[in-house]
């Protein structure tokens, strides 16, 4: 059972006849649950919640003001693609918008075909088999809706095979985030209790602490979700957002205070070491929560952010294959103090900076000299520059795998999707929104790496040290909406013309989709 749940079966419902996948419990399982966790990771551009490129993380990502991929001469020009995502310069007709769209929306309806399986077929299960299968897969759908919520807002609400999704007429964003709420908390208590994150019958798969640290991100972002015209400058307030939760009724920030203490109860906590979350054998995290399962003989899954990360150089000394790309802003190299007195001690954990060094040698560059990564150097466009190469600090987080296959693309980390850390910084926010203290969560993250405890900590120290802790991660941007900060100005990314109504909040329908479905309405501004 360990293959079968860990999402990654050996045999695919393709390889499987009719009458083989659906006589017995066991196989309706691999056929209609197991199957459906192929699609949390992935192996193609655009698809996948991480490990790929151009799809939910980038978008998560390299539009904000954490990190940045520069144009270096030849290199990462790509059509202007990455430069548009820094710029918030995309359009409806980007064929990148459409692939993310259709991999969401895919997953859903093979979620939906596999609850149909299940219906059909419930004279193989149990009452209690048939429940659990079913409610693992409704919860599974919620989280894919939760991404299409989030990035489009407003879409059609499909939870049959029988309607095509260019039939139905779509759904506010405020229903959406309803449905994907009741969703998880319906199948919560029929979630197993198991840490999807260790080695087991459960490894990989969607379980009640999954869900319940979904839930507490959902209400932690309520705000933005219940607002059906983002454009406006006003929103919903939290505190008179209510949701049931067990027998009682919670206003968004008690609801995310409530979600993560569940989470604490179930035996989370931080790990001695920050390090050890990203370590090439992290299964054995107290922290981690969701990981997409890697293992370079088994898995193929795919995680390219440290590939398209290292100088060239680098990757060739640590024997994989590099892309010579991402880097990390000005304004991230300035929330971690780098290079004064007080940088963080995060950074050297996250980032390779400065001269490169690979078992205690330093790289050597063509010209003889040393490699050094110039951190304070990137810019935007950097062709023709004196650290054209060189500029920027690179992506590290991840324990590198000397082991790793297909240019190092094919590891044995397991990439971390959500973890503790993140959920006691929720649980600081809403505490801190809901006007009480939020110190002890927030401190209890930066005790972990020996920073001095804040009193009286704000909304402010909260953003930065989700920052700190969680770059790298994927949650920037949901950040800085939800601060009302995406659709500002910084560094080089000016504010565009009538983007001070925060429409880029939301990306555009994809021009396709609406040719195919004329009851769809484009998102304003574009």
């Amino acid at each position: 059972m360990v293959l079968l749940s860990s999402c990654l079966n050996t045999e695919s419902e393709s390889q499987l006849t009719e009458e083989r996948a659906l006589n017995n419990a066991t196989n309706l399982y691999i056929t209609s649950v197991a199957s459906l966790y192929n699609n949390v990771g992935g192996t193609q551009d655009g698809e996948g919640l991480q490990g790929t490129y151009r799809g939910v993380y980038d978008y998560n990502t390299f539009t904000t003001d954490e990190a940045i991929i520069p144009i270096r001469g030849g290199d990462w020009y790509d059509g202007g693609f990455w430069q548009n995502l820094y710029l918030h310069k995309w359009t409806a007709d980007d064929p990148e918008l459409q692939t993310m769209w259709n991999y969401l929306f895919r997953t859903v309806m093979r979620c939906n075909h596999s609850l149909e399986l299940l219906h059909h077929h419930k004279q193989l299960l149990t009452p209690s088999q048939q429940m659990a299968y079913s409610s693992e897969v409704r919860a599974l759908r919620a989280l894919f809706y939760y991404q299409l919520m989030d990035l489009f807002a407003s879409v059609p609400l499909v939870t049959n095979t029988e309607t095509a999704v260019e039939r139905v007429q779509p759904r506010s964003r405020s229903e959406i985030f309803r449905f994907v709420m009741d969703e998880l908390q319906a199948a919560l208590p029929h979630l197993s209790a198991a840490h999807s994150n260790l080695l087991g019958n459960h490894y990989g798969r969607l379980t009640r602490p999954v869900a319940q640290f979904l839930l507490a991100r959902l209400a932690l972002n309520a705000e933005v979700y219940m607002d059906d015209d983002w454009t406006d400058s006003t929103r919903p307030n939290g505190a008179s957002i209510q949701f049931t939760v067990g027998e009682n009724s919670l206003n968004a920030w008690q609801t995310v205070v409530a979600y993560t203490d569940s989470l604490a109860a179930s035996g989370y906590a931080l790990e001695p070491s920050y390090a050890a979350n990203f370590a090439v054998a992290n299964e054995h995290s107290q922290e981690n929560i969701f990981t997409i399962p890697m293992d370079k003989t088994l898995y193929a899954n795919v995680f390219k952010n440290l590939f398209r990360t290292l100088h060239y150089i680098h990757g060739g000394a640590l024997a994989r294959g590099a892309e010579n790309g991402s880097s990390a802003t000005r304004t991230t190299l300035t929330a971690f103090g780098y290079a004064t007195p007080t940088q963080d001690p995060r950074f050297a954990l996250n980032f390779f900076a400065d001269t490169v060094k690979v078992d205690g040698r330093t790289l050597k560059q063509a010209n003889g000299e040393a490699l050094v990564y110039r951190p304070e150097a990137i810019r935007l466009q950097l062709t023709g520059s004196e650290y054209e190469k060189t500029a920027g600090a690179r992506m590290y987080k991840y324990e590198i795998d000397r082991t790793a296959y297909d240019d190092g693309k094919l590891q044995n980390n397991d990439i971390v999707l959500y973890r503790y850390a993140d959920a006691l910084l929720m649980r600081a926010e809403a505490q801190i929104r809901q006007g009480s203290s939020g110190d002890a969560a927030l401190n209890a993250v930066r005790a972990r790496v020996g920073l001095p405890a804040l009193s009286g900590a704000t909304l402010e120290d909260v953003l930065k040290e989700r920052l700190l802790e969680l770059v790298w991660e994927g949650t920037r941007r949901q950040d800085l909406v939800r601060f009302h900060r995406f659709h500002q100005p910084y560094e080089e990314r000016p504010q565009l013309e009538k983007e001070a109504n925060a429409y880029t909040t939301v990306f555009p329908i994809p021009a396709r989709s609406l040719q195919m479905n004329r009851l769809l309405k484009q998102n304003p501004g574009y």
